[in-house]
């Protein structure tokens, strides 16, 4: 399985050259480790906590800035099967973050109290996705 938990440089590029002034929804698919693997000089590399632990933390640390940067959960569910797809892709934290621009997105990976704190999400996650999306209109069908 290949690891994806930060961005590549070619990616991240990419993401920065779309429109930066919109609104966007973030899709998150996170697996966790089943113990999370600090760094060995962080004070939490002995603690034995578990991916989700870690995560919790990255979670609490981060939420003030993304409360001053006015990004919002939207949904949030929790995987039962998987449908269409890869049958060994399982994912153990689903939901949908709407920024009020991608500015703002950028805003919060350059912060330096989120970026004290993504060694957390770091030490939690085994692989994720993130997928940027515009926001669009719901209704009753599909297309």
């Amino acid at each position: 399985m290949t690891r994806h938990v930060d961005p590549d440089r070619a990616r991240f590029e990419a993401f920065k050259a779309l429109d930066r002034d919109q609104p966007i929804e973030m899709l998150n698919l996170v697996r966790f480790r089943d113990r999370a693997a600090y760094p060995a000089d962080h004070p939490l590399a002995d603690a034995g906590l578990t991916g989700a632990q870690a995560y919790a933390h990255y979670g609490r640390e981060t939420a003030p800035v993304i409360a001053r940067l006015g990004a919002v959960i939207l949904w949030r569910g929790g995987f039962q099967a998987m449908l269409i797809g890869p049958a060994d892709e399982t994912w153990d934290e689903i939901f949908v973050a709407r920024y009020p621009t991608a500015h703002a997105f950028l805003e919060m990976v350059t912060d330096p109290v989120y970026r004290q704190a993504v060694v957390h999400r770091q030490a939690a996650v085994e692989t994720s996705r993130l997928i940027r999306c515009a926001p669009a209109e719901t209704g009753d069908m599909f297309g």
